[in-house]
């Protein structure tokens, strides 16, 4: 009869062993016994000077023993366990600490410059859990720290599919590329009153702005911004704007975003005409976007009123539907994006929904015939070469993903992306 590693163990274990316990409260055994021989060095104390002794060890075993078990002690004989150093620094971190995005420092982000304690960073990531401004599924308030949980295979290493071919981002690792990253945690914002909340997403990314970066070339950090739904761009915008002036904005959606407030929202109320599908209309309105330098990409859900084409071109916007990657091409969607953007400071926004709803389904307001994730990150890789000066990801409801997190994952993904267009030389 074969007999298992551990049954192996356990039938040697209750009939060897004999343990007793000393004065001191240890135990201890009459003579060697198998378990000790196996896994005695596992229980060896460290010194903390640092790894644990290795011992070469011999094994006691009976002339009848199982052959495929002599052979395990065999090998465990000839090449005895060494153990990692005290400090754990160099052990596997995906499921260890606390999380961040890809593992990057947590840093105090929202302190006054004058404290005396102000961190240097070149690229802050942070959270905006807000979502009480959407039209149809809440959730996207857990978003940041969904996205966190889905980034825990990121935090360095070289990509060969980064970028096009011949293209620097192939040899790019953009977590030891000379930037500083860290994680600044999450805006505090109340869910009781949108007022309140974007006032406080406002003032923790001016705070986060107005750090000392430790690139000398860079006059600001760079920002992004896990959401929340897609209202918290308009606060995104604004502060990013203050440091780097009217910004091209290149918007991933599957919606417009540009409604004007009488058609969606402020129809009904004044207090609800700031919403995620009217930030846009503000973001133009209140000078944050350069005139006519922006773009839609991947645009598929349907306008609500006969005006809103209109209405978006007067907000600054042209557009890439959906149905265009099935005809243009890579090369064509990247060439428009950049010829529209030009040399201006660019932020790039990323609703979730652009990709189809059987890639993303944990989103609030899911449209069919969307991008796959590849077509997403393809064209992402192909703006290197512009000044992106912020972004975000948002949109991404929890509560709707599969219990495979894919929407998490291919959000964290994204940003792993755009972080190689803010470091790539």
């Amino acid at each position: 009869m074969k007999v298992t590693w551990v049954g192996c163990l356990t039938s040697l274990a209750g009939s060897s062993l004999a343990y007793v316990i000393s004065d001191q409260g240890h135990f201890s055994n009459h003579r060697t016994d198998l378990l000790d021989q196996v896994f005695g060095e596992v229980l060896a104390s460290h010194d903390g000077s640092g790894a644990a002794e290795v011992r070469q060890r011999s094994f006691n075993l009976d002339e009848d023993e199982d052959p495929e078990f002599k052979a395990m002690c065999g090998f465990y004989q000839e090449h005895p366990v060494e153990f990692p150093d005290d400090d754990l620094s160099n052990d596997l971190e995906l499921f260890a600490g606390i999380v961040s995005f890809a593992h990057v420092p947590i840093e105090r982000c929202f302190g006054s410059r004058t404290d005396g304690k102000s961190p240097l960073y070149d690229i802050a990531i942070v959270g905006a859990p807000f979502d009480t401004s959407v039209s149809y599924r809440p959730g996207a308030r857990f978003g940041p720290n969904a996205v966190r949980q889905g980034s825990r295979r990121l935090g360095g290493g070289i990509l060969p599919v980064r970028g096009f071919p011949g293209s620097k981002l192939r040899k790019l690792d953009p977590y030891n590329a000379g930037y500083k990253i860290v994680d600044c945690g999450d805006v505090p914002m109340t869910p009781y009153d949108n007022r309140i909340a974007l006032n406080q997403l406002y003032r923790g990314q001016r705070a986060i702005y107005n750090k000392t970066t430790l690139k000398s070339d860079l006059k600001a950090p760079k920002v992004i911004t896990l959401g929340g739904d897609h209202t918290v761009t308009l606060m995104a915008l604004k502060a990013a704007s203050e440091h780097n002036g009217p910004l091209a904005v290149v918007h991933f959606d599957s919606h417009i975003d540009t409604w004007d407030p009488k058609v969606l929202g402020g129809g009904i109320t004044k207090t609800q005409s700031i919403n995620h599908g009217t930030f846009l209309h503000f973001a133009h309105e209140r000078g944050y976007i350069a005139r006519d330098k922006s773009m839609h990409v991947g645009i598929r859900a349907p306008f609500i009123a006969p005006t809103d084409d209109k209405h978006d071109r007067e907000c600054g916007f042209q557009k890439i539907v959906a149905r265009d990657f099935d005809i243009l091409g890579f090369q064509e969607i990247v060439s428009q994006i950049k010829q529209r953007v030009g040399d201006l400071p660019v932020y790039i926004t990323v609703d979730i929904d652009v990709l189809d709803l059987s890639v993303a389904p944990g989103t609030g307001t899911p449209e069919p015939g969307g991008l796959t994730s590849r077509e997403l990150l393809t064209v992402l890789d192909g703006l290197e070469g512009l000044n992106v000066v912020g972004a975000d990801v948002v949109e991404v409801s929890p509560a709707f993903d599969t219990n495979g997190d894919i929407t998490s994952i291919v959000a964290a993904q994204v940003i792993d992306s755009i972080l190689g267009l803010m470091t790539v030389g």
